[in-house]
C-alpha cells in the first residue's frame, strides 16, 4: 500500500510551484503500483495444497466435558483466515483448536477462544512454500525465512498448556523434524486426551 503525501507546502509555495510537485507525485503514482504488483504476484506464487497433500484437518474442543472431533474442509488448511472462521462456530467450552498438516512435512495448530487467537507453526521455513504456514508468519508479523535458513518452531509454545501439552512438551515434540508431522500432531492429540476422537475424524475424511 502506498504511503500518502505528507509534504507540506509553506505560505512561501506560488500556485505554480504546488502544480509542479503534484505532476511529479503523478509520476511517482505511475511507478509505485507496478511494485506493489510485484509484491502481489509473489504472494500468488504460493500453490495452495492439493486435497492430497493435506494429511488431515482436524478441530478439537471439548463439550460439556467430552472431548470432540471433526473432520473440517480440506481447503481451509490453505487460509488462515477460513480455519479461524470454521473454530468460531464451534461450541467448546474452551474454544475450538484447529490442528493442520500438510504432506507430512509441517503442522500448525490454531486455537480460537472468543476473540483470542493463538496460532503454531512448528516448521518456520515452511512459509516459503505454503500460503497457511505464509499466513501464519505474517499473523505473528515476522518474515518469511529464507530457504537456506534453519527450521524453528514459531508461535505460541503454551498454546495447550490448559490441553495437557507443556511448554518443554509442545518445544521437543514440534521441534522433532525427523518425524512425520501428522505423527507430531498425533503425540500432541495423545497428550491432550483426544486420540479416539481424532482418530475418528481423520478416517471420516
Amino acid at each position: 500500500m502506498r504511503a500518502e503525501d505528507d509534504t507540506e507546502y509553506d505560505d512561501g509555495f506560488d500556485a505554480e510551484d504546488i502544480v509542479i510537485d503534484d505532476y511529479e507525485d503523478d509520476e511517482d503514482d505511475d511507478e509505485e503500483p507496478d511494485d506493489e504488483d510485484e509484491l502481489e504476484d509473489d504472494v500468488d506464487d504460493y500453490d495452495d495444497a492439493i486435497e492430497e497433500e493435506v494429511d488431515f484437518v482436524v478441530a478439537l474442543y471439548r463439550e460439556d466435558g467430552v472431548p470432540q472431533a471433526v473432520d473440517l474442509p480440506w481447503a481451509v488448511a490453505n487460509d488462515l483466515d477460513d480455519l479461524i472462521a470454521q473454530l468460531r462456530r464451534l461450541p467448546g467450552d474452551a474454544g475450538a483448536t484447529g490442528v493442520v498438516s500438510i504432506s507430512g512435512e509441517f503442522f500448525v495448530i490454531v486455537r480460537v477462544r472468543g476473540k483470542v487467537v493463538q496460532v503454531l507453526l512448528n516448521d518456520s521455513v515452511a512459509a516459503g512454500d505454503w500460503p497457511i504456514a505464509r499466513d501464519v508468519v505474517d499473523y505473528l508479523g515476522l518474515e518469511v525465512p529464507d530457504d537456506e535458513d534453519d527450521s524453528e518452531v514459531i508461535g505460541d509454545l503454551n498454546i495447550l498448556a490448559d490441553q495437557g501439552v507443556s511448554e518443554f512438551d509442545m518445544e521437543a515434540i514440534a521441534g522433532d523434524y525427523d518425524e512425520d508431522s501428522g505423527d507430531l500432531v498425533r503425540q500432541l492429540v495423545d497428550l491432550m486426551k483426544f486420540r479416539t476422537q481424532f482418530d475418528a475424524a481423520v478416517d471420516d475424511r
